[in-house]
């Protein structure tokens, strides 16, 4: 193994693990309740995970979906559903600041302390949105860090970064702006259904088709169109896919519900339900110009297999060519 690749593969998921431990020390510290300090242990299921793979994939990742990845969601997402529905969450002031004694310590412990008690005092929505603005860029670096996995090449890890960011962007801007608005936090059930869609759009994450084609092995008969179109098309069709399933249709239908049905309406809310319609509209209309494409070549092959007379012409007015230059030739 070599030693580039150890080293991005423990760092990585160490970065994880310490990010998770700071989201279950301030949901035990604002909850009052060292019992909460039981979710960290999810971290395990990294660690099986960082073994395993160091001993089978030396330390390389698999080719369709990123386990470290999944893992790390696995261990953060409760920490930060418990900090959004805690009932205590208020407002901070316009400028947050972390305030230290001048004094120089010389007892590092000390100093130390000092810190995790200004951090304490911190208000807790500036916490909450910190966590979820380093838990985003750290799912981003992190992808970046770790090795690439067999079958994935740079090219396609840098598309699959750029897109990861512009995904990570509309996530948090669908978490923050719709849970800002004061009467949702007083609606349980709206609540979770807002933090339930935000979480099935992380799963995406892990995920690592949006870059990579099926290849269909030469020599196989496919007989199903279905089976052909996406060995042809997969990488587009997992985007269209993610966009209507995953992310702007779930995201168009709750600011369609705020609006419609809670009666929650405001500039940024209108700006990006028409954001999410206008993806969806595209986003269906490319998935009709893939099967108006595929349909079409479909049907100019079947029809140069079941007409065998158009060869034969093609052959015959070659063959009257070759005569008659023959014999004009004599």
């Amino acid at each position: 193994m070599e030693f580039k690749v150890f080293l991005s593969a423990v760092l990585t998921r160490l970065l994880f693990v310490l990010h998770s431990v700071v989201g279950v020390w301030r949901v035990s510290m604002i909850k009052n309740d060292n019992m909460y300090w039981l979710l960290a242990l999810v971290n395990i299921l990294l660690v099986i995970e960082m073994v395993l793979t160091m001993k089978l994939k030396k330390g390389r990742g698999l080719k369709w979906v990123s386990p470290p990845i999944f893992c790390f969601l696995l261990s953060i997402v409760p920490s930060l559903w418990l900090l959004e529905i805690d009932a205590g969450l208020q407002s901070c002031p316009n400028k947050t600041e972390l305030v230290l004694s001048k004094n120089n310590h010389s007892d590092i412990i000390e100093a130390s302390m000092q810190i995790v008690q200004s951090l304490n005092e911190i208000c807790q929505s500036a916490w909450t949105l910190g966590l979820h603005q380093t838990f985003l860029l750290l799912l981003i670096i992190g992808k970046w860090l770790l090795p690439i996995g067999d079958g994935v090449t740079r090219d396609q890890l840098s598309q699959l970064l750029l897109s990861f960011v512009g995904t990570a962007a509309d996530t948090l801007e669908f978490c923050s702006e719709t849970l800002e608005e004061p009467g949702i936090r007083n609606n349980p059930i709206l609540l979770y259904a807002i933090l339930g869609v935000w979480t099935w759009s992380m799963l995406q994450f892990p995920l690592d088709l949006a870059v990579q084609n099926i290849v269909c092995e030469q020599g196989t008969s496919i007989k199903r169109n279905i089976y052909r179109l996406l060995c042809t098309y997969s990488a587009d069709l997992w985007n269209i896919g993610i966009s209507l399933l995953i992310q702007d249709g779930p995201f168009l239908i709750i600011r369609i519900l705020l609006m419609a049905r809670f009666k929650i309406i405001n500039q940024m809310l209108i700006f990006f339900a028409a954001k999410n319609s206008l993806i969806v509209l595209l986003q269906v209309y490319r998935l009709v110009i893939i099967l108006i494409d595929f349909y079409g070549s479909q049907n100019e092959a079947k029809e140069k297999t079941e007409d065998p007379e158009v060869p034969a012409i093609s052959e015959a007015l070659e063959t009257d060519v070759i005569i008659t230059t023959d014999e004009e030739a004599q």
